[in-house]
């Protein structure tokens, strides 16, 4: 009974550790999701600060900001090192969306082989018999004075 008692106990640390495996591979996807559209947005205001200062004369002043201190230049030099900064970060999400895919596939594999299934939320609520018990819009209600 003991041996069985202890494989019982084995086989739940193990899916507790896949599941916390599982979780971590899930974290690491969100973060990537996170990182390439903080650096997507980041392109986007590389393109606005481009398109306004495409147009002006080339000796006109403008100021950047460099390492926290901002450098008056003009647009002549401003211009370029906007085009090479943006272009670094579209190289930057290229290689992140790489990862992405990388990680996706990871976590497909790791869900066919330890025979994951992530339940959708409609799901659990036809198997929760039609309860809404805790299912709200996330308001916390306190108890009326």
């Amino acid at each position: 009974m003991a041996s069985k008692s202890s494989s019982e106990n084995s086989e739940l640390m193990n899916e507790q550790v896949i599941a916390n495996m599982y979780a971590a591979m899930r974290s690491e996807l969100n973060q990537f999701y996170s990182k390439i559209t903080e650096l997507e947005m980041e392109v986007s205001e590389h393109n606005l600060v481009i398109e306004a200062i495409q147009p002006l004369d080339p000796s006109r002043r403008c100021y950047r900001m460099i390492g926290g201190v901002l450098v008056e230049r003009t647009v002549r030099e401003v211009l370029p090192a906007v085009h090479r900064n943006k272009d670094g970060l579209q190289e930057v999400i290229a290689r992140l969306n790489e990862a992405l895919e990388r990680k996706k596939k990871e976590i497909s594999e790791f869900e066919v082989k330890h025979k994951i299934r992530v339940r959708k939320a409609e799901d659990e609520s036809k198997e929760g018999g039609g309860r809404k018990e805790g299912s709200g819009q996330g308001v916390l209600v306190g108890p009326a004075m």
